[in-house]
């Protein structure tokens, strides 16, 4: 006799354990990459409005407390749901977003010397920098070998599906090229400040080079294939990524390489925080001309909110820090003007998102799974015999 199926308990139904959790995928570390964003672009402005350090710093305590929520909660998704983790490795369309963990760890790591030492007090600022920037690198490498590894052999990904999500996990080690030098000073003179200058400069070429290859098929693609679908038109925003990262780190090299690494390359260094970031800044203004564009558009035609929002955050970020590091370099007000300009958009990019992201957090819509599919209409043809 068949007897019908009981029904799975909590206990034994993945779906049905920590449901909230269930569909939290790795995209979500974006807030907190453009909320530590918004702390340490606003400390370093040329002009500094009265308590505008202390809300930055607000803004990064913050960014840790994101951080460290995220961390529980994507441990627990690992935990209780690992089917739908491992669905989002396999996905071509989630696999990329792993790039953001890195991210995370290294913006608020980069913002705990930043700011964070204002409240933390520099010793444990330097502790948690350190920490989080050597998890940060070691999770940004693994993820821009393993991402596109996965994507050449299990993914199936055809030209016209390239987009600049797939940027993410190779930015990763330009983000760790500019947060890393913050920690050289902190180190013992002699090798141990050269060689992580210089490990840095290596994960800068790592970035560049892996961007190079890959932002053409992006832009073929954008010219040859149409306008991005809409929920996906603000990922445009994250091809200033590494183009404004970048630049901050060439600035970076810069600021610490006098007394680390001999005269004649710390010169060098100077040089080229010019000569590479002044073409490649005005680059980024192009593409952000280029993406506002193709977003005004969109809206127009009924792009709503979703999470990719929050790539108006972070990579006008690092637009931002880049526009401060020409500034710093060339003594030009003209980078001023531009990195005040530029952060007054990071700041209401990142409050639009966030005032959404909260909303549909209360509402449960940003934590629901996919919506099924409309089941097709039964044929009316009738049958013959």
């Amino acid at each position: 006799m068949v007897t019908a199926a009981q029904p799975l308990s909590p206990a034994t139904d993945p779906a049905r354990r920590l449901p909230a959790v269930r569909h939290l995928g790795p995209n979500w570390y974006a807030c907190v990459m453009g909320t530590a964003i918004v702390g340490t672009a606003g400390a370093a402005l040329p002009w500094q409005a009265s308590g505008l350090r202390a809300v930055c710093t607000a803004v990064w305590a913050l960014s840790l407390a994101l951080l460290a929520v995220l961390l529980v909660a994507r441990s627990l998704h690992w935990r209780h749901h690992r089917d739908q983790a491992r669905a989002q490795l396999l996905d071509p369309t989630a696999a990329p977003f792993y790039g953001c963990l890195s991210m995370a760890l290294l913006a608020v790591g980069g913002g705990a010397l930043t700011v964070g030492r204002d409240w933390l007090g520099t010793p444990a600022a330097v502790a948690l920098d350190a920490v989080l920037f050597t998890v940060g690198t070691v999770v940004g490498l693994a993820a821009a070998v393993a991402v596109p590894y996965l994507m050449a052999v299990r993914h199936r990904t055809a030209p016209e599906q390239a987009s600049p999500v797939w940027l993410l996990p190779l930015v990763a080690p330009m983000v760790s090229a500019a947060v890393g030098p913050l920690l050289v000073p902190h180190l013992p003179a002699g090798q141990p400040r050269e060689t992580l200058l210089l490990a840095c400069v290596a994960l800068f070429g790592v970035s560049l080079l892996a961007t190079l290859v890959t932002l053409p098929l992006i832009f073929g693609r954008l010219l040859t294939g149409g306008p991005l679908p809409l929920a996906l038109t603000p990922s445009l925003f994250l091809v200033l990524g590494p183009l404004g990262q970048s630049t901050t780190a060439v600035g970076k090299f810069a600021d610490v390489a006098p007394g680390v690494v001999p005269a004649p390359y710390a010169g060098g260094f100077e040089v080229l925080a010019v000569l590479y970031g002044v073409p490649v800044m005005g680059f980024a203004l192009l593409w952000l001309c280029l993406a506002v564009a193709h977003v005004v558009r969109a809206r127009r035609e009924g792009m709503g909110f979703s999470m990719t929002w929050w790539s108006f955050t972070f990579p006008v970020g690092t637009c931002v820090t880049g526009a401060e590091a020409l500034a710093r370099h060339t003594g030009l007000a003209v980078y001023d003007g531009l990195s005040v300009v530029l952060y007054a958009g990071l700041v209401t990019a990142w409050a639009v998102a966030a005032v959404h992201t909260a909303r549909g957090l209360v509402s449960g819509a940003l934590l629901a799974g996919p919506r099924p599919a409309p089941a097709a209409p039964r044929s009316a043809t009738a049958r013959t015999r």
